[in-house]
């Protein structure tokens, strides 16, 4: 039984991961127009309980990504310098779309394992109830 629970657990914690990584690919959408904003990014690590790997993940501290923003000439912008360049953002809508895709396929790969789990716990009491 405790396999079973610890597989429930192990793809609760990857659809949790998930979550976290589809939020921030959302923020960065939404934010794909807007000056000096940079990427947020999340990385994955070995959850540990007690300091024993438990199977399951979690999501590091989120980073901005460092690459140079890019410089967009307009003059007419209210945040242009003196020469018309302002700094845009480094959002990338093709990478963005990209890692959405990958978290929701890896995000439903979890659900289905969940499922799954608990449809054998389910028929393990019905076979112990007999």
């Amino acid at each position: 039984m405790t396999d079973m629970l610890s597989a429930t657990q192990i793809s609760t914690s990857g659809m949790k991961a998930q979550a976290v990584r589809l939020r921030h690919v959302s923020e960065n959408i939404a934010n794909v127009d807007t000056p000096g904003y940079r990427r947020k990014m999340v990385s994955f690590e070995e959850a540990a309980d007690f300091g024993r790997p438990s199977g399951g993940v979690t999501t590091s501290a989120t980073q901005l990504d460092q690459s140079d923003l890019p410089e967009l000439f307009d003059p007419s912008h209210p945040m242009a310098n003196a020469e018309g360049y302002y700094r845009g953002s480094n959002v990338d809508l093709v990478i963005e779309i990209a890692d959405s895709r990958e978290a929701s396929r890896s995000y439903e790969a979890n659900l289905r394992v969940f499922e799954q789990s608990r449809q054998m716990s389910s028929s393990l009491l019905d076979l112990i109830r007999r």
